[in-house]
């Protein structure tokens, strides 16, 4: 390690060779496939998939960092122009400038912990440009993810990954495979875009809103967190219980909601 991390950064550096083979090998990057990596560190992953696909593009906001990783990533380069850096800010990174017609991103990333969940949010938003992504979270927004309606992990990441998104948990990662080890323990999970939404919100603006609202009070059942937008007659016509609690719907229930909204509005 010839990098000191940064916590402004939230930097915990992967360093676990069987753990970063098990990445790889769930990846399974090809030649010709357009690969992004965000935040590749001193380029632990950045290594292995280099020799795989040739060129890779990164985004990576340290600028200290970027000089050590181009040096580690010399030997797997063939050309200088194999790997693309983009010293930028992730959260407000154009990933639609990488995008070359009709072949979509793959993207895969140790992701910084502190902005992990906005960071996933915004990528929501580009998912028509995304084939997939593999992403090493915080065990405990992976299990959030996946979660299912009825339990306490249920809520709003869940209901918007989901609405997107096919979601996979992987593998669990112990905090010893990280330098400085986090507090917490991590997870890898699969997010594959649906091509086509099983179910379609009229206004996705309007299912975002009203399943923030929903979840801001979890405690209080429909009619009381969402009568400043449907009351409960509408509620009992889409046939969902006015006194059920945000948790207990699913990602369908959430989008007649929003769709009957939308509709009267």
């Amino acid at each position: 390690m010839n990098h000191q991390p940064r916590k402004r950064f939230g930097q915990n550096f992967l360093n676990d060779a069987h753990v970063v083979q098990s990445i790889i090998s769930a990846f399974q990057p090809k030649i010709g496939q357009h690969i992004v990596e965000i935040g590749p560190g001193l380029g632990v992953l950045t290594t292995k998939l280099l020799p795989i696909i040739k060129r890779l593009q990164v985004v990576e906001l340290d600028r200290d960092l970027i000089s050590k990783l181009k040096e580690n990533c010399a030997a797997y380069c063939e050309n200088p122009d194999d790997l693309t850096v983009y010293n930028e800010d992730v959260l407000k990174f154009d990933f639609g400038k990488l995008s070359n017609g009709d072949q979509p991103l793959r993207i895969i990333g140790n992701l910084p912990y502190n902005i992990s969940t906005p960071l996933i949010f915004y990528l929501l938003d580009q998912t028509v440009k995304i084939q997939d992504m593999y992403f090493m979270l915080q065990k405990e927004v992976v299990d959030r993810m996946v979660a299912s309606p009825g339990g306490r992990q249920f809520g709003r990441l869940s209901v918007m990954v989901q609405y997107y998104c096919k979601v996979n948990k992987l593998f669990d990662v112990d905090a010893s495979a990280f330098i400085p080890s986090p507090k917490v323990q991590s997870a890898i999970v699969q997010l594959i875009p649906h091509n086509v939404l099983p179910v379609k919100a009229t206004d996705e603006k309007q299912l975002k809103q009203i399943t923030t609202q929903a979840f801001s009070q979890r405690r209080k059942t429909l009619r009381n967190c969402l009568k400043e937008h449907i009351d409960v007659e509408q509620l009992v016509e889409l046939g969902i219980d006015p006194g059920t609690r945000a948790e207990q719907l699913s990602v369908n229930q959430f989008v007649a909601i929003s769709n009957k909204i939308t509709k009267m509005n």
